[in-house]
């Protein structure tokens, strides 16, 4: 195969997170030949993408990254330059529930993918990077004083954030034995358009619209930073171009919020969106049995890729969170199929 453009593989680029940075870099970067990588599994939505289905410079691929032969045939065919990794298993709950899939995807899958970029690039003079996208959860619980940074021992304490610390580790491991050249961030919890609604922001703003309750956690006074997903993207554009290899950086949004006022605060927007009486949506709110290993607080310090990359959070989070909520009143049909699994659908008519 005669390459004509960089090729630069995303995983898991149908998900969340994913397909911002796809759209952001197959839009940026129309020189770029981008490769989406995703199993399409409950969370991995291509409507999510429908703005981008038929640029040219953009080519969705469907596999398992843990299936060890499709990724390195996949590797042999296209000779990708780099790898952004996002592809994984990430909700907290369902790892407690069943952490087999959490190791299989976020450590083996990781695995499969560092042993074909050492396959494929060991004998090449060309600079590639393999830049894998992990969380603020591997360096388990902060108590009220503190900041996660670069050098924070890592204390997992689900078996989400255990296996993403596994495959951090193989990452660094795979660098320091083959030479691979690999960046990793860590960033905290994300929000903003096309979020899979069992994560809180999303799912609240459902069952508010729904005048459904509102499950909080224990007392709801677990704390987390929250960042914008568009900022999020805009890290990542960032410390794959210009961040320096075998290097770690920390993205925060220097937003802390408990988890009882966030919902709180959701209440309140949604209230005035949706023309109801002031108070009457927190009336909602239902304490339920706080999660097993239920970590007490995140928050990151994002001064690394601030003072060297020059990053910095675009949007308030009062700002942000009204904008999201505004996407997803003026998105009905999106949450409705989401929620419904029509989505699924999307790829079966554009693809067969």
């Amino acid at each position: 195969m005669v390459k004509t453009k960089k090729n630069l593989l995303i995983t898991g680029g149908a998900g969340f997170i994913g397909s911002h940075v796809v759209r952001l870099f197959v839009n940026k970067y129309p020189e770029y030949h981008i490769v989406n990588l995703d199993k399409l599994t409950y969370a991995g939505n291509l409507e999510n993408l429908s703005d981008i289905t038929f640029k040219s410079n953009y080519e969705f691929v469907k596999g398992d990254i843990v299936g060890r032969k499709f990724i390195s045939e996949l590797f042999g065919h296209y000779r990708f330059d780099g790898v952004i990794h996002l592809a994984a298993e990430s909700h907290v709950d369902r790892s407690i529930k069943n952490p087999l899939p959490f190791i299989d995807t976020n450590i083996i899958g990781t695995a499969n993918l560092l042993g074909a970029a050492v396959d494929t690039w060991q004998k090449s003079t060309d600079k590639h990077i393999f830049y894998h996208i992990s969380t603020d959860e591997v360096y388990g619980s902060l108590d009220e004083g503190g900041f996660f940074t670069e050098t924070t021992p890592y204390d997992p304490q689900s078996p989400y954030s255990a296996s993403k610390a596994g495959s951090d580790h193989f990452v660094r491991a795979y660098q320091n034995t083959y030479g691979l050249s690999v960046i990793i961030s860590n960033c905290s919890n994300n929000y903003g358009p096309n979020q899979f609604p069992e994560k809180l922001i999303p799912l609240f703003i459902n069952n508010i619209k729904n005048e459904k309750p509102l499950p909080v956690y224990g007392k709801g006074e677990n704390i987390r930073d929250w960042l914008y997903v568009e900022d999020h993207a805009r890290a990542i554009d960032l410390v794959y171009h210009q961040g320096n290899v075998g290097e770690t950086y920390s993205i925060g949004g220097f937003n802390e919020w408990k988890n009882l006022d966030l919902v709180k605060l959701l209440c309140k927007i949604m209230d005035s969106q949706l023309d109801r009486k002031p108070g009457s949506s927190a009336e909602l709110i239902t304490f339920v049995t706080d999660r097993a290993g239920h970590d007490l607080r995140y928050a990151i310090d994002s001064s690394k890729i601030t003072q060297l990359l020059g990053w910095n959070p675009s949007l308030q989070f009062e700002q942000g969170i009204e904008q999201t909520v505004n996407w997803y009143l003026q998105n009905t049909d999106w949450l409705e199929n989401v929620t419904s699994g029509t989505y699924q659908n999307y790829y079966k008519e554009q693809y067969g």
